[in-house]
């Protein structure tokens, strides 16, 4: 009796098939919308989460946000280090937007002076030439490390070692070149200009230390490295707890991790109600589908058909309806992610969970809004029904 209604329920569907498509439309709208929006959430997600976890899950960052006490020099950054067993290196950074000259050609670039420690904490990989060394730092020496992008703008390929640059009035050697990173979650270092830390102090008439990175000695005390890089930032900064802030790589995940939750929550959630619109459509279509095919409901009942195989045939009917609905909004959604995915360069993919939910809901749907109408079937009178026109 199950095969036979949906064999009725599929016959019933083709003999009607444009009012069966308007009738699918809602929930076809209703997947397409749950799913491409959650998929390009969690793409974007797994992006960030992915470019902060290759920087390592033991990197601390730091922000100097007042210095009336006493200003950071370079040497208390390293100091932390030295005198701290659970932090293995730091690297101080200065960051400034600057023109950058070749020649005649200009690009504007983004200046990095930093210490030889930042290659390993930023995991920056050398394309050609080499980083900074501490002699670089010693001695103030014009020597730059250009990144991927800044080497093809300024002289069009990436073999420049040896060339000279000039930054604000001042000529560099060109000493490195980056592999190309694309962007990440601490900026692009594609359009960067490494310089020595101290030779950007007096480029940019910097005096103390603004930011800074820490590594952990390991991943497994990250929360040791923290409290010993805040004991001692207490310390310089007279117990003024406003004057920095620390960041840590793990609780940046969670709390991302929190939000983009939240946000396919909300979104899965007001796509849903697409879903709920068309299964009331499916409802609709149900009770003309009754009251059209009244005269064959009382046939079904007087040659013996129970209330139950009459129930069972508008129930199935209303569920086909609802899961072939949900199967065609789940077929176009992959096509719309793929070609998002080619469009926008980036690598958006359909969770498997968010496939099982929207055709979990669209079997909900259809059982849910096509039960009344399926009932009110069940329990027509067979003569009544026979009376019908």
């Amino acid at each position: 009796m199950i095969l036979q209604s949906f064999r009725m329920a599929f016959s019933s569907i083709a003999g009607r098939k444009m009012r069966s498509f308007l009738t699918m439309l809602g929930i076809i709208i209703g997947t397409i919308a749950v799913v491409v929006l959650v998929s390009l959430v969690s793409g974007a997600t797994s992006s960030v989460t992915s470019s902060i976890e290759s920087l390592g899950s033991n990197l601390l960052t730091v922000n100097i946000t007042s210095s009336r006490y006493l200003p950071l020099s370079l040497q208390d950054v390293e100091n932390i280090a030295a005198e701290n067993e659970n932090i293995s290196a730091t690297a101080a950074k200065i960051s400034q937007s600057s023109t950058v000259k070749a020649g005649s050609t200009t690009y504007s670039a983004s200046i990095i002076g930093t210490v030889p420690a930042y290659q390993d904490l930023s995991a920056l990989t050398l394309a050609r030439g080499r980083f900074l060394k501490t002699p670089d730092l010693d001695n103030n020496s014009a020597v730059a490390i250009l990144g991927y992008e800044a080497a093809e703008e300024l002289f069009g390929r990436q073999d420049v070692v040896g060339e000279t640059v000039s930054i604000g009035g001042r000529s560099f050697l060109v000493v490195g070149v980056l592999e190309e990173s694309g962007q990440t979650v601490m900026g692009s270092n594609d359009s960067a200009v490494i310089i020595p830390y101290t030779l950007a102090q007096r480029l940019y008439h910097v005096s103390g230390v603004s930011s800074f990175y820490a590594a952990a000695a390991d991943a497994e005390n990250v929360d040791a490295a923290e409290a010993a890089l805040d004991q001692a930032l207490l310390a310089h900064f007279r117990q003024d707890e406003d004057a920095y802030t620390v960041f840590n790589q793990t609780s940046i995940l969670d709390t991302m991790s929190s939000v983009t939750d939240t946000l396919s929550l909300l979104l899965g959630g007001i796509a849903g109600i697409s879903l709920l619109v068309g299964g009331i459509g499916i409802m609709n279509i149900m009770l003309v589908s009754v009251i059209e095919r009244t005269r064959e409901i009382g046939i079904r009942k007087a040659v013996g058909a129970s209330r139950g195989s009459i129930l069972m045939q508008f129930l199935i009917e209303a569920l086909v309806l609802s899961l072939l609905g949900g199967l065609i909004g789940l077929g176009i959604s992959y096509l719309i992610v793929w070609g998002l995915s080619a469009v926008l360069q980036a690598s958006y993919t359909v969770p498997a969970y968010i496939v099982m939910i929207s055709l979990g809901f669209s079997i909900f749907v259809g059982v849910l809004f096509g039960l009344y109408p399926a009932n009110k079937a069940s329990k027509l009178h067979p003569i009544e029904a026979l009376r019908a026109e």
